[in-house]
């Protein structure tokens, strides 16, 4: 059963990505946003996606969750 949870608002948007080793599940969430989730691959173009993604809805904050190395190119895309 799928529950929903509610957060204080700190930053005005946000994204949380939670980084697998054959994919990415990516939410927003913000002022003047929908939650929206999203899955992404982990190849560069994929990466390049999400990035552009975030730019469109404006994030300003992204925080991962990893296992292993897999957030490295992630990160270095989103830089």
């Amino acid at each position: 059963m799928e529950s929903q949870v509610s957060f204080n608002q700190v930053v005005s948007r946000g994204c949380g990505i939670d980084v697998h080793k054959k994919m990415l599940v990516a939410t927003i969430s913000g002022e003047g946003l929908n939650t929206e989730t999203r899955e992404f691959g982990t190849v560069t173009r994929s990466l390049t996606e999400l990035k552009d993604w975030l730019l469109e809805n404006r994030v300003t904050h992204v925080v991962m969750e990893s296992t292993g190395v897999y957030w490295k190119p992630v990160y270095h895309v989103l830089e």
